[in-house]
C-alpha cells in the first residue's frame, strides 16, 4: 500500500473531528484537569522515518497520564525484565481501570498492565530496576522526542498525589498480597508524577514510534526485541482504552493508548504514529473527540490492522 499524503489526511481528520470537539468531560475528578479548556482539540502523525504532519493543537502540551504506563512498560521489558509477567497479567478486565474488585479477586496480581494497580506494579518493577522510575520515563520521552524541556507539570502531580486515594488502596492491596518490592508511597510518588509530564500531540507521535519501528529507536538503537514489541501492541490493542478496548479494535483496528488526559496515542507498526487529544472524555475515561479523530483516520488512510 502506497504511504498516504499524510498532510493532507491530518486536515481531513481535524475536519471530521471538529463536530464533536468539546464534547465529554474534562477529569475533574483530578483537579488541575478539571481546569482545562474542553474545547482544543489536536491531531499529529510521526512516520518511521521521524517525519511529523500536525493540525490544531498539535504543539500544545498537555497531561501524558495513563499513556505513560506504556512507556515504563517497555522500558521494564527494555531491562529484560520477564519477571514482571509474574507480577502482571496480559488480559483484558472488562472492568473500571481504578476497580479493587478484581485485584482482589486475583489475590493481588492485576489483569494488565493499564489498568491502574498493574501500571503501579510496573512503576515498581521500574524503581527496582533503575533507581528512580520517573526520571527512566522522562528520559525516555526527552530522547525520542528531542525535547530536553519535557517536564512535569508540578500542579497536576501535586493533585494527583492529594487525590490518589483510590491509587492508594489499590497500591496497599498488592502490597498486602506480597506484591510491591517498593515502600508503597516511594513507588505512588513516581507513578503520579510519571503520569504528570507534559507533552504534546507531534512529541507523543514521536516519542511512541519505537513501537511503529518493532522496538527501534529514534537513534537506531534497540529499546525492545521484535517480539516484545509486538507483545506490547498486542496488549495495547486488547487493554489500552480501559474497558473500551473492544469499541475501540471495532471502530479504529488500531494498538491505541489514551489517557484522561483526552490524548489517545494509536500505532500503525511498520508505517507510523498518530495521536490525538481532546480533554473531554467519556464516562470510560476516554478522549471522545479524539477517538472520533482516529476512527477517522483509519478509514481515510485504510491503515486498520483488520
Amino acid at each position: 500500500m502506497p504511504a498516504p499524503n499524510y498532510q493532507d489526511v491530518v486536515e481531513q481528520v481535524m475536519a471530521a473531528a471538529r463536530p464533536r470537539i468539546g464534547a465529554g468531560k474534562v477529569a475533574d475528578y483530578i483537579p488541575s484537569l478539571g481546569e482545562v479548556d474542553p474545547n482544543q482539540f489536536g491531531f499529529a502523525v510521526a512516520t518511521v522515518d521521524g517525519e511529523v504532519h500536525g493540525s490544531g493543537e498539535s504543539k500544545t502540551p498537555f497531561t501524558i497520564e495513563s499513556i505513560s504506563k506504556l512507556f515504563a512498560l517497555a522500558l521494564v521489558l527494555g531491562h529484560d525484565d520477564k519477571a514482571i509477567w509474574k507480577r502482571v497479567g496480559r488480559e483484558p478486565t472488562g472492568d473500571p481501570f481504578n476497580s479493587l474488585i478484581p485485584l482482589q479477586l486475583a489475590k493481588g496480581v492485576p489483569g494488565n498492565p493499564f489498568v491502574n494497580p498493574g501500571a503501579i506494579v510496573v512503576t515498581d518493577q521500574l524503581l527496582h530496576d533503575t533507581g528512580d522510575a520517573y526520571g527512566a520515563v522522562r528520559a525516555l520521552l526527552r530522547a525520542e522526542t528531542g525535547n530536553p524541556q519535557l517536564h512535569v507539570d508540578a500542579v497536576t502531580a501535586h493533585s494527583e498525589e492529594t487525590t490518589g486515594h483510590r491509587d492508594r488502596a489499590l497500591a496497599y492491596l498488592t502490597a498486602d498480597f506480597g506484591n510491591m518490592l517498593n515502600p508503597v508511597h516511594e513507588t505512588l510518588d513516581h507513578y503520579f508524577r510519571q503520569c504528570s509530564i507534559m507533552i504534546s500531540c507531534e512529541e507523543l507521535a514521536l516519542a511512541a514510534l519505537f513501537q511503529a519501528r518493532h522496538g527501534v529507536r529514534a537513534d537506531g538503537s534497540r529499546l525492545l526485541s521484535e517480539e516484545d514489541a509486538r507483545g506490547v501492541n498486542a496488549i495495547v490493542l486488547t487493554c489500552g482504552t480501559y474497558n473500551e478496548a473492544g469499541e475501540f479494535a471495532y471502530r479504529v483496528g488500531l494498538p491505541c493508548k489514551s489517557g484522561v488526559g483526552g490524548g489517545i496515542l494509536a500505532i500503525v507498526p511498520g508505517r507510523c504514529t498518530a495521536v490525538a487529544w481532546g480533554p473531554g472524555v467519556d464516562d470510560k475515561g476516554n478522549s471522545v473527540s479524539a477517538a472520533v479523530a482516529l476512527e477517522a483516520f483509519v478509514k481515510l488512510t485504510g491503515l486498520s490492522l483488520f
